[in-house]
C-alpha cells in the first residue's frame, strides 16, 4: 500500500486569484496543480485549499511586519475579497476545506492542525505559490510538528526560477521527498 492513503493530505496553498494572476501569462503554469487534484481526488485523499486573507480592518497586521504591514494601506486582501478566493480551476468540492492563514506558513493563525488532528493525517504533500514563501515556510513548520512530507516540485511556482530550483534540489530534501507530480500519481 502507498504511503499516500487515508493519513495523507494534499495541500494546495495560495492559488488564489490575486496570486494565480501574477502568473496569468503562462497558460498551462497551473495544470501540475489541476493532476495532483485530480489524483488525490481519485485516490481519495484528504485535498485542503490554504489561502492568506485577512479580517476586515486588519486586526492581524502588525507595522512591524515587512510583508503584510503595507496591506492596511492599499485595501483588498480580506476573506470576502475576489483576490483571496480559490482560483476557479481548483474549485474546491464540499468536503475540501479552505483554511485561512493570516501569515506566510500555512499553519499560522489557521485552523490546519486542527483539521490534520481530527483526520489523523501524518502525511503532507505541498504543492503552492510561491515556493520561496508558503511552500518553504510550511515545509520547515511541518518538519518541526513531524509530519511526514512530500514537496511536488512542478506543483510549486516562484517569481525566481533559481530559488525554486535552489529549494527543491538543495534545501527541501533535507526535510521532504521532492518529487514531480507524475512521479508521484505513480507512487499511489
Amino acid at each position: 500500500m502507498s504511503k499516500f492513503s487515508e493519513n495523507a493530505a494534499l495541500l494546495v496553498m495560495d492559488l488564489q486569484n490575486g496570486i494565480v494572476s501574477r502568473y496569468g501569462d503562462k497558460q498551462d503554469v497551473l495544470l501540475p496543480f489541476q493532476k495532483a487534484v485530480e489524483a488525490a481526488r481519485q485516490h481519495n485523499i484528504t485535498i485542503i485549499f490554504v489561502r492568506v486573507a485577512f479580517s476586515e480592518g486588519y486586526p492581524e497586521n502588525n507595522s512591524r511586519n515587512k510583508m503584510f504591514s503595507a496591506l492596511s494601506n492599499l485595501g483588498g486582501m480580506t476573506v470576502i475579497d475576489p483576490g483571496t478566493q480559490i482560483h476557479e480551476s481548483l474549485k474546491p468540492q464540499p468536503n475540501e476545506p479552505v483554511v485561512t492563514k493570516f501569515r506566510v506558513s500555512a499553519f499560522a493563525g489557521s485552523n490546519l492542525e486542527v483539521i490534520l488532528r481530527s483526520k489523523q493525517i501524518d502525511t503532507l504533500i505541498l504543492s503552492g505559490i510561491a515556493t520561496s514563501g508558503v511552500v518553504l515556510s510550511t515545509v520547515r513548520e511541518a518538519a518541526d510538528k513531524d509530519y511526514a512530507i512530500t514537496v511536488l516540485s512542478d506543483a510549486c511556482l516562484d517569481a525566481d526560477p533559481e530559488v525554486h530550483r535552489v529549494l527543491t534540489e538543495k534545501v527541501f530534501p533535507r526535510q521532504a521527498d521532492v518529487l514531480t507530480v507524475a512521479d508521484w500519481i505513480e507512487s499511489l
